[in-house]
């Protein structure tokens, strides 16, 4: 997995903002939607065994080993529009999405 510049400083940017540390965030995929599975990005308050582990710049992103081969090849990134903001994932191992963009299928 891939972390784009902007993604990074959003990551950065979020765990200062927590106000405890942390080990970075955990980016996973849960049975959801109407397609069959969504991403889903939280705050890791520590290192499991089993997490790979992607570091840039000083921030961790933490990989949930039930999803790593989900996210093989996968781009994560950080995209400002002006009426949303939010983390996009590029995965080309997607085969199809839901509409309203929310699940996706593999």
């Amino acid at each position: 997995m891939t972390v784009s510049p902007a993604a990074l400083a959003q990551v950065k940017r979020l765990l200062e903002k927590r106000g405890k540390p942390s080990a970075g965030v955990r980016v996973g995929v849960r049975t959801r939607g109407c397609s069959g599975l969504s991403y889903t990005l939280e705050y890791a308050d520590s290192k499991s065994a089993m997490d790979e582990a992607v570091e840039q710049d000083g921030v961790t992103i933490l990989i949930d080993p039930k999803a790593s081969m989900f996210l093989f090849g996968t781009e994560m990134d950080f995209v400002e529009e002006k009426l949303q903001a939010g983390f996009v994932f590029r995965n080309p191992n997607e085969k199809g999405r839901c509409g309203c963009g929310e699940s996706f299928h593999v």
